[in-house]
């Protein structure tokens, strides 16, 4: 017998009416079998089997004679763990249905293995990978009303016209040289790195949450960043145009 989270008989009003529907919500099938394997057997405290690991240590006294309970967050837990032990190149392949499913053009972006290695710390599921990538691929729609609210500053355009001074005379588009960028300018202007990456970030991804900003930069590629930060800084400056002046 297997119980849903609230403790009663698993069933279709939990959520998943068939094994493809896990495949639709972003698990690995690797995840879900061991998974399903763990719910009725174990070997002591071991989580996480490779095939070859159950079928060698299988024993059928070990199978739990009690009813198991199927826990969610649990099953999310151990999906994130695949997706960070398993090649990027394997998880991309499971990655790329949930991106055309999304309807994101792969063809305007970062190949499927580079958002793996950055988001597989971040996500939890292949769907929920895809749906926190799509600014690689595509301008966003809108800024975060809240991001822009906390992190665009008055000295926001300052910094981000400093880093773009830089961006624009790299030559050599790459995290490593982007980080001594950001760094560089924090130190110019005696600041925090969060007072130039946050407002940056935002520029950048539309949003207050991203991998590290340095990967994120090289991923979404020079001429879209400097796009991006041109446009936020025309917004920035037109804001503070329209702020009455000091007595």
């Amino acid at each position: 017998m297997i119980l849903g989270d609230d403790g009663t008989k698993l069933s279709k009003r939990h959520g998943a009416v068939g094994v493809m529907q896990y495949r639709d919500d972003g698990y690995l099938p690797e995840a879900l079998i061991n998974y399903l394997v763990r719910l009725g057997w174990g070997h002591g405290d071991q989580e996480i089997f490779t095939l070859d690991e159950m079928i060698k240590l299988f024993n059928v006294e070990n199978v739990s004679k009690s009813a198991s309970a199927f826990n969610t967050k649990k099953l999310m837990w151990m999906n994130q763990q695949y997706m960070k032990m398993l090649p990027p190149e394997h998880v991309a392949e499971y990655l790329k249905w949930h991106m055309d499913n999304q309807k994101i053009d792969l063809s305007n972006g970062p190949a499927l293995p580079e958002i793996v290695k950055a988001f597989r710390e971040r996500t939890q599921t292949l769907k929920e990978m895809a749906e926190k990538s799509r600014y690689f691929y595509e301008e966003y729609k809108e800024i975060d009303p809240k991001a822009a609210k906390k992190w665009f500053k008055s000295d926001s355009a300052d910094a981000l016209e400093r880093v773009k001074a830089k961006f624009e005379a790299l030559s050599d588009w790459n995290a490593d040289e982007l980080q001594k960028i950001l760094e560089g300018t924090a130190a110019e202007m005696g600041v925090g790195m969060g007072k130039v990456c946050m407002p940056l970030r935002v520029a950048v991804t539309g949003g207050a949450v991203s991998p590290e900003m340095n990967v994120v930069l090289e991923l979404v590629g020079k001429e879209r960043v400097l796009s991006r930060v041109s446009k936020v800084i025309e917004l920035l400056k037109a804001k503070a145009a329209e702020q009455p002046a000091e007595a």
